[in-house]
């Protein structure tokens, strides 16, 4: 016969929970583990509007084993939750409450999923319908910080180079090196394309005022008059419906701020007035207003002046080579 002592028959039963512990937890994880579904991801969505192409976006993500959610950015507007994407046999559809407009009519997505594609249709709160078309969108990860190029100034002088005005007619005024918008008008894109870049820009905006600065023409970081205020997605420094500054740094209506962005892939960091308040982060797709949905091409520098007046001087972008 064999003897065990006390001792070791305490480490015996120890050990024997310990690995009847594993092996549930194993199995419950295993029984937990959300299924990914086809549909999960971001996707660049391009709506068809009587002919003319608007740039949308849409991630979908699981919660918990079942349901589906996300985000959508519509072609005006922020990036909006969504509470639940049902989705069956290939097909999906949403809602959204409405974010501008009056009542309670909902914005409403369908669409069908085929292979890395998305096919649909949406019907805006006014009661319109339109169709579009959305491919998966790049995942644009970094694998090191680019070298870079030579820095490229945007302003200088009393002409204004390098600029297209689009959206209206054209109220913008260059003095002395400063790109002035005395009223709502039409906004400014630089004729040159980026992919990254890192940017100096300084802007001075009025009381109430507001306009912003769109990266490669997708991503708006906010130009608000946000003196006092808490930091938040539709204030200074904030990436538009994203991401929010993780201080409010702005100065008094009136003064000059500035703004110094790098952008590489996704990943953005921005010092506003000599602070870091972003850093490093993802954004993860376009923001309300964007010129296009073609996040894998480079883009423009765009700045808002059909919000309000606004002046910008010092706009130096140094592009990776």
């Amino acid at each position: 016969m064999i003897k065990i002592s006390r001792l070791n028959l305490k480490r015996l039963f120890c050990l024997t929970l310990t690995i009847i512990s594993a092996c549930t937890m194993q199995i419950s994880a295993e029984a937990f583990r959300p299924l990914a579904s086809p549909l999960e991801g971001r996707w660049d969505i391009t709506v068809d509007m009587s002919g003319k192409p608007a740039p949308s976006w849409l991630e979908v993500r699981h919660s918990g084993t079942k349901t589906l959610v996300g985000q959508f950015t519509g072609f005006s507007g922020s990036a909006r939750p969504i509470s639940e994407v049902h989705f069956a046999d290939g097909k999906f559809k949403f809602e959204i409450p409405p974010q501008w407009e009056r009542g309670d009519k909902y914005l409403s997505v369908e669409g069908t999923l085929s292979g890395e594609s998305l096919t649909g249709s949406m019907t805006t709160p006014d009661g319109k319908t339109y169709t579009w078309k959305g491919v998966r969108a790049p995942s644009l990860r970094p694998k090191a910080m680019p070298a870079w190029g030579s820095p490229i100034k945007l302003t200088a002088g009393n002409e204004i180079k390098g600029w297209h005005a689009v959206g209206g007619e054209n109220q913008w005024i260059a003095e002395n090196g400063i790109l002035r918008s005395p009223k709502s008008g039409a906004n400014l894109i630089t004729d040159q394309k980026f992919n990254d870049f890192k940017l100096h820009i300084e802007f001075r905006i009025p009381k109430g005022s507001n306009s912003g600065v769109y990266l490669r023409g997708r991503y708006e970081v906010q130009v608000t008059d946000s003196k006092g205020m808490e930091p938040a997605l539709d204030q200074m420094g904030a990436v538009y419906g994203f991401i929010t500054p993780s201080e409010m740094v702005a100065k008094e209506a009136g003064e000059w701020n500035t703004l110094d962005i790098t952008l590489v892939g996704r990943m953005l960091t921005l010092v506003a007035n000599g602070k870091t308040v972003i850093s490093n982060q993802e954004i993860p797709g376009i923001t309300g207003g964007a010129l296009d949905s073609n996040e894998g091409e480079p883009g423009p520098l765009y700045i808002q002046g059909d919000h309000g007046p606004v002046e910008y001087r010092n706009i130096i972008i140094t592009p990776a080579k």
